[in-house]
């Protein structure tokens, strides 16, 4: 999801994009999109993918939400160190020498569960539990690139708000049915981004060659509750049912029920300062532009 509309501003600003993918049937070639195969599972990757390439966009890794066993919490950490150990040495095994800068997907899971906390990237704490043990070996190694001559940046991405895709359309479905409900308390901070805003943000942080780690949100969270009521709004559905149950969600979920009860409350100043400039900057608005009446059908080149 975030892929393509990714590819989307990229090309709109007249940038080729060559991509990688693990499905043969899903290669392209076109003159500003062609595509090339991959397995970073067996660290396999076509070195033509790297010809006349000055920057690298790195967003793979396996799907954060799914029940995590043992076997998938193995694979969510290895999908993600796999792919930026196969890139680099593919890299280093190309001819390329004009690679200049990578971008690399990070996450605000990194930060612990805080109703308090204003986290900013330079803080030291780090959530003890999985996704804190995910994010710290994601981001050790796009780090690595640095030591071959590549500027990194990471962009840690909070909750993603688009119409096809990611949590928000899971997030509506109750509420279109009359169902909807905030989640546990609803006190707990979400750091939600817009999915243009986030798209344009990776190609802002390349032509400008950004380094470091910049926080992947809006400049304004939101509670649970919030969120609720404003997506209940804007679909001009009621919210009569009380909130969800923690102890109910961690029944059926398990350890993964961290991702709709933990709050992090995250600081979007330090991608500002750089000079870049949110379309959305309030949640009722990013709502409306995705749900509000007639703009579902309005391509997201239009700016509402």
């Amino acid at each position: 999801m975030i892929g393509q509309a990714i590819v989307k501003v990229l090309h709109q600003k007249g940038i080729p994009v060559n991509y990688l993918t693990t499905s043969k049937d899903k290669i392209e070639s076109t003159e500003d999109f062609q595509g090339f195969y991959w397995d970073p599972t067996k660290g396999e990757i076509d070195l033509k993918c790297f010809e006349n390439v000055q920057a690298i966009i790195n967003l793979a890794g396996a799907s954060i939400a799914k029940r995590w066993t043992p076997q998938h919490k193995k694979k969510v950490l290895n999908s993600r160190t796999n792919s930026l150990q196969t890139l680099r040495k593919g890299l280093e095994q190309s001819d390329n020498t004009v690679v200049e800068c990578m971008v690399s997907a990070s996450a605000i899971g990194i930060y612990p569960d805080s109703i308090s906390d204003y986290f900013e990237e330079s803080t030291s704490k780090v959530d003890d539990g999985f996704l804190g043990e995910v994010v710290s070996k994601w981001e050790a190694e796009a780090a690595t690139f640095e030591e071959i001559g590549v500027d990194v940046a990471k962009i840690r991405i909070g909750l993603v708000l688009a119409k096809d895709g990611g949590a928000l359309p899971k997030m509506a479905m109750p509420v279109k049915n009359f169902v909807g409900a905030p989640i546990g308390s609803g006190e707990q901070w979400q750091s939600w981004i817009h999915i243009e805003d986030l798209a344009q943000m990776f190609a802002f942080a390349v032509e400008n060659n950004l380094r470091g780690i910049y926080n992947g949100v809006a400049p304004n969270p939101v509670t649970n509750n919030k969120l609720t009521k404003e997506l209940a709004n804007t679909l001009e559905k009621p919210l009569w049912l009380p909130n969800v149950p923690a102890f109910l969600l961690k029944a059926i979920l398990g350890e993964m029920s961290t991702l709709l009860l933990a709050s992090q409350r995250v600081s979007s100043k330090k991608i500002e300062e750089e000079g870049f400039s949110f379309q959305y900057v309030n949640v009722c608005q990013a709502l409306q532009n995705i749900y509000g009446p007639g703009k579902e059908s309005v391509p997201a080149s239009v700016k509402a």
